[in-house]
This record gives C-alpha cells, structure tokens and sequence, in this order.
C-alpha cells in the first residue's frame, strides 16, 4: 500500500493537532511533520518532502498564497492543498 506523506500548516496548533489527528487516523496517510507558518513551511518540506502540503490561507506573515511558491521552489514535486476557514459571513 502506497503512504501520502503531508506536512500541515496552520498557525493554530489545536488545528495543527486536530488535522494530524484525522489523517493519522487514514491506514494510507501519514502526517510527517507541522509548521505554524509558510516560512516554516518551507524548511519542514526540505525536511520532509512531503506528497502533500495542506496549507492554511490565512496565517500571520506571509499568507498560504503567498508562501506557496516557495514551497514548490523547494520541494517540485509535492502538492499543495489549500485549507481555509472564512468566519465573517460577508465573505
């Protein structure tokens, strides 16, 4: 059976644990490592080299869009999964 390496990034760690916590739970997932922001992310997918990197949109600093290509620069063949959460009802 093929394992799906991800790397989770968020900058709220009880997402962080919560998201690990799910694909751990998958026989065919395995989570590698976390970063709490897309500098961070960078380093962890040169680390790592995850298939998958699920990133959070919204973080301090450099948004997931923002810190996206720097990902791919560093690791070419992961992907990227975007997350997000919106909780103003305008948007």
């Amino acid at each position: 059976m093929t394992t799906i390496r991800v790397l989770v990034v968020d900058d709220h760690s009880v997402v962080r644990s919560g998201l690990r916590r799910v694909l751990d739970a998958e026989p065919d997932i395995e989570t590698v490592g976390e970063a709490p922001n897309a500098e961070r992310a960078v380093f962890e997918a040169m680390e790592h080299k995850p298939d998958v990197v699920l990133m959070d949109v919204v973080m301090p600093g450099k948004s997931g869009i923002e810190g996206t290509p720097a990902v791919l620069q560093a690791v070419p063949e992961t992907r990227v999964l975007v997350l997000s959460m919106q909780d103003d009802p305008r948007t």
